[in-house]
């Protein structure tokens, strides 16, 4: 028998077969006559099984819950015609009572061309792949772990960069991840930066500089050439600062407007006048670089051995994230983005990872966010990349 689960969802595409379980499950999610959709994907998965219970009548389902459906409603805000950065794209966001919260991180006036290229992982990305690692998982992995906590002594894994009007975060989440593993591994011995101007500039095997570039290309470049240390814009940290300015993605701040994107600095091989070590001497390399499959193994990667660098997918609802555990609920695909895994936890039932953006700290939560875990949520667990500091 097919039944309708209400007049609301009737386009949506559900195969309802009886059966006879999870009757406790759909009570807690919904105690009225309406199920919605959004919600049965987002509590019970693709495919799970349901009751429903009326004022009237039992009625026992199977709900076989299909991408297609998912889609209509995760773009219910995009078909409204908001534009991405706009109060009410926002305001329709927070109105479907996802488990994260909107609110503005951008100027509105901020062209969609400059953010899109802020997406620096190139498209072709997953068909490079590094080695895989694999581990020995613990059997006690812990429900929360924060490298921050973790490593109290190393302090650029507290930190948030900002690439600027660059497309380079798929260095970023490299050279963050590196200057930690670096830390941990020499037991909080050496604190130094890894330069993203450096990779950025001088990585032709990576892919575009500014333009975009491959995360486990960073890795196998900083195994077989090395990379020398640099700071922030205008730090005077390190051999190779970054070059390129921060700017104020948001309304208001201390940092100048973002006018568009720059083009990729010209590789230079040598240090700032003031630094008293020489290019080639300042070169940190890496023993070896690898990927890391699987929930398990990218926990048991960042305990063992520090932060990880992930790629993922945004779309335009993720350029207003603010607080909460984000998943996709709306608008449409911008693009590639890396960023560094610190962790992991639980929020109020959702398990999700503990990531470091590279917007600089006026985005998110303090430069902050988390995303869901376990369902690759936009293809985050699905290019892990890391590596070994040779010490």
């Amino acid at each position: 028998t097919i039944y309708s689960l209400s007049h609301d969802y009737s386009s949506h595409d559900f195969c309802i077969i009886a059966t006879d379980n999870y009757i406790c499950q759909l009570r807690q999610l919904h105690k009225s006559r309406k199920i919605h959709a959004k919600q049965l994907v987002l509590k019970l998965g693709k495919t799970k099984t349901i009751f429903y219970q009326s004022d009237i009548e039992v009625v026992k389902m199977k709900v076989l819950v299909l991408l297609a459906s998912f889609l209509s409603v995760v773009l219910s805000c995009t078909n409204q015609n908001f534009h991405p950065l706009s109060d009410d794209f926002i305001n329709c966001i927070n109105s479907l009572n996802s488990t994260w919260k909107a609110g503005r991180n951008f100027d509105e006036k901020i062209s969609m061309s400059y953010i899109k290229r802020l997406m620096g992982v190139l498209k072709d990305s997953k068909n490079y792949r590094l080695p895989e690692a694999v581990h020995k998982v613990p059997t006690n992995i812990p429900d929360n772990f924060d490298s921050r906590e973790q490593w109290p002594n190393c302090p650029t894994i507290k930190e948030v960069r900002d690439q600027g009007s660059c497309g380079s975060c798929w260095a970023f989440g490299a050279v963050e991840a590196m200057s930690d593993r670096i830390c941990i591994h020499s037991k909080g011995n050496q604190n130094v930066h890894i330069s993203a101007e450096d990779l950025v500039d001088c990585c032709f095997s990576c892919g575009a500089g500014c333009n975009g570039g491959y995360p486990s290309a960073a890795w196998d470049y900083w195994v077989h050439t090395g990379l020398v240390t640099g700071g922030n814009y205008n730090t005077k940290q390190g051999c190779k600062p970054y070059s390129i300015p921060e700017c104020e993605h948001h309304s208001t701040g201390s940092r100048p407007t973002c006018n568009g994107t720059l083009p990729t600095p010209k590789c230079q091989h040598v240090c700032e006048k003031d630094y008293s070590v020489s290019y080639p001497k300042d070169k940190h390399f890496g023993s070896k670089s690898y990927s890391v499959y699987s929930v398990e193994q990218i926990q048991t990667e960042i305990m063992k051995n520090g932060p990880v660098e992930a790629a993922f997918t945004v779309y335009e609802d993720f350029l207003n994230y603010k607080t909460g555990v984000y998943q996709h609920v709306s608008g449409t695909e911008l693009g590639g983005h890396a960023i560094k895994f610190i962790g992991w936890g639980v929020d109020n039932g959702t398990p999700y990872w503990l990531v470091a953006n590279s917007w600089n700290s006026d985005w998110g939560d303090n430069g902050f966010f988390k995303i869901l875990r376990g369902k690759d949520e936009c293809g985050i667990e699905d290019e892990i990349t890391a590596g070994l500091p040779k010490l």
